[in-house]
């Protein structure tokens, strides 16, 4: 296990690991507990009451936060044609087809996040293998698979986030920056909240939501009172 930093233990210090704390209060302490020289990343992690080894209990898609993530994404969309032209017009930061598939094949990944029209993915198939395990590989189910590439790029750029359940139930999704006002990473928070509740799946039993708690890049966890999220049935 690797040794904590001393800047990591004074501000774990300050956390009750106990307590589950209020949304305001949270963000305020994660904030206090961010001790980088760098602008830290703030992540929520959710923990479901789902058994995602059962397909109904699937949870998989994407948001826009209101407030964005504070990172500038790197867009590639795979596309030819009026489909090219209009994704460069939206801001794609790269356009084309086949010979993006070859600079992938030979190692290159500078870039955020694909987009694909359908009638590319044929193609954009091949390169499952490595775009599978980094988590890039478009899906018509966070929109990255579509005929609406001006309002895909868009939507990437405005700050929209994926996410996804992972084998043991918990979801990992970014709500902002250090340096972003309080009310602005609350906002986030409670978008990605609602979000998961709306998902929810039919067949997901008892407490929907567990456990909440928040977290900037290098800074402790804060659990984050789930009472006002839970969802029973």
């Amino acid at each position: 296990m690797a040794k904590k930093s001393k800047k990591y233990q004074e501000a774990a210090k300050l956390v009750d690991r106990q307590k589950a704390y209020e949304a305001a209060e949270a963000i305020e302490l994660v904030k206090k507990t961010a001790t980088a020289k760098f602008d830290e990343s703030v992540e929520v992690a959710v923990r479901l009451g789902v058994d995602p080894k059962k397909a109904d209990q699937q949870i998989r898609g994407a948001v826009v936060l209101p407030h964005g993530t504070g990172k500038t994404q790197r867009v590639l969309v795979f596309a030819k044609g009026e489909k090219a032209k209009e994704a460069e017009a939206a801001g794609a930061d790269f356009v084309g087809d086949t010979d993006y598939i070859n600079k992938i094949q030979q190692g290159w990944f500078d870039f955020d996040v694909i987009v694909a029209t359908p009638d590319m993915m044929a193609e954009v198939g091949r390169l499952g293998r490595v775009l599978g395990p980094k988590g890039l590989m478009p899906n018509p189910k966070t929109g990255t698979v579509t005929f609406e590439v001006e309002k895909a790029v868009n939507d990437i750029k405005a700050g929209k986030v994926e996410y996804r359940v992972d084998k043991a139930g918990n979801i990992h999704v970014p709500i902002g920056k250090v340096s972003f006002e309080d009310s602005k990473l609350s906002e986030n928070l409670g978008t990605i909240i609602d979000t998961l509740i709306k998902v929810k799946p039919a067949a997901a039993k008892g407490t929907y939501i567990r456990n909440v708690a928040i977290a900037s890049t290098m800074g402790p966890g804060i659990k984050v009172n789930p009472s006002n999220f839970s969802l029973k049935k």
